[in-house]
């Protein structure tokens, strides 16, 4: 019995001990001392009532989200790591392609193969379409492949390069609501996600607008109308301030020549029938400039300045950059806006392949290095970058990747790296930007 009671003792004394072990290793697992633990431990084991109240905070069982304010800061230190936009850099920006993943089938990438007007000449060259996702028309090819505009990461990293390479304003080709181009589909929907992703990288929005079946001044200014009510109030829109300090709208209007001064008069003259101007929809409207005549038509049209648009040196009077300098000259004159549009080069043979008398070498950058060059000289109140993303003319700025296909042997920027024409854009928009500095002193 002795041996028993001797036998019971023991058993207490170390149930005792054990459960005295337990509980100081216990002890040092709880988050209050772990910071290792800490939350792996909150997500596991829901505090009680009492510890919310007096940390007041709510812990929920599920992962933490982060919190808007939380977003907010984490994107302004993400701005920090990038050049400051130069809102006096504008680049034109195309949202009209297409794949099978976002839009159903292919879109611009399967561009035809445009036919010479000269039938004889015609007979000399190929036809057809082209086949994507190997097979695109252009004659470099993207590093995000044969991406559709719908896609929110294609967006997202657009912005990202055009924020890297300081441009300030991305100019959206746009064709007004259910309308589009003969090769793709509706665009305006798709502005709502360009605005958005422009904002969050603080990139603004300008519309240039595309010569759309039936324009005229009566259906151009419902079609202002409803830009600046649809899209007037985002952070992105754009506004240039004027010599008499106001804030306006601006917009390009490509191939503007293609109605007479009279009817743009119209529209952008005070007494004209459908005038926008001293309206809630007035603004800063840029024409094309492709011949030298055209220069008096603009004036006498009532626009606000001009625009040259095309990348090739030579090609018009317009993009010529030996007459930039006398096209500001003008420009001052008459108080229009002068905006040179500068391009890496020129190549269009994979969708009109009779075309390569225009074909513009990049020279491994140094054409547009040059380019930019004539643009400071002139010393202009905006230089626009055609383009980012124009792959059928192969004047983007877009990252661009070596790719063979067969006997199809892309173009590419070797021996430089796929972002070299975005830091050469950097480089030169931090020169434009100190040049205007100085040029107000």
């Amino acid at each position: 019995m002795a041996r028993f009671r001797r036998k019971s003792c023991c058993a207490l004394i170390a149930l005792a001990l054990a459960v005295f072990i337990i509980t100081v290793i216990l002890k040092s697992l709880s988050p209050e001392d772990n910071h290792f633990g800490s939350q792996f431990a909150l997500r596991l084991i829901p505090p009680s009532r009492q510890m919310e109240q007096d940390n007041n905070v709510v812990v929920s069982a599920k992962p933490a989200q982060m919190i808007p304010a939380e977003k907010a800061d984490r994107m302004e230190n993400k701005m920090q790591d990038f050049p400051e936009p130069n809102y006096n850099v504008h680049a034109f920006y195309y949202v009209w392609y297409g794949n099978p993943q976002f839009n159903g089938k292919y879109f611009h990438w399967d561009h035809s193969l445009l036919p010479h007007w000269d039938p004889k000449v015609a007979s000399g060259y190929p036809s057809g379409r082209h086949q994507p996702p190997e097979d695109i028309g252009a004659n470099f090819y993207p590093a995000l492949g044969p991406y559709s505009s719908r896609d929110p990461l294609v967006l997202e990293e657009h912005m990202r390069q055009l924020r890297t390479a300081a441009v300030g304003v991305l100019a959206v080709s746009w064709y007004p609501h259910s309308m589009n181009d003969d090769n793709g589909e509706e665009i305006d929907n798709l502005l709502p996600l360009v605005l958005d992703a422009a904002d969050k990288y603080q990139l603004k929005v300008v519309f240039h607008i595309e010569p759309y079946k039936g324009r005229d001044d009566a259906n151009m200014r419902e079609n202002i109308k409803y830009i600046v009510e649809r899209y007037g109030n985002h952070p992105a829109f754009y506004r240039y301030k004027t010599s008499n300090g106001k804030f306006l709208p601006l917009y390009y209007v490509y191939d503007s020549y293609l109605q007479t001064p009279d009817v743009w008069a119209q529209l952008l003259k005070p007494n004209g029938i459908s005038t926008i101007r001293n309206t809630p929809y007035d603004g800063i409207f840029i024409a094309l400039l492709v011949e030298e005549r055209h220069k008096k038509d603009i004036q006498t049209a009532g626009f606000d300045g001009l625009y040259t648009y095309f990348a090739t040196n030579g090609f018009t009077y317009g993009s010529s950059h030996h007459n930039w300098r006398s096209i500001k000259t003008f420009c001052d004159y008459n108080d229009l806006v002068f905006v040179p549009s500068v391009g890496p080069g020129y190549i269009d043979t994979s969708i009109r392949p009779w075309n390569s008398q225009n074909t513009r070498n990049r020279i491994n950058g140094k054409y547009y290095e040059t380019s930019f060059n004539a643009a400071v000289e002139a010393r202009p109140q905006i230089i626009s970058i055609t383009s980012f993303n124009e792959w059928h003319e192969g004047t983007q700025i877009e990252e661009a990747i070596p790719k063979t296909w067969g006997k199809t042997v892309y173009l590419d920027y070797l021996p430089h790296k796929p972002t070299v024409y975005l830091e050469m854009t950097q480089k030169w928009a931090r020169k434009f930007s100190e040049e205007q500095k100085k040029w107000l002193e």
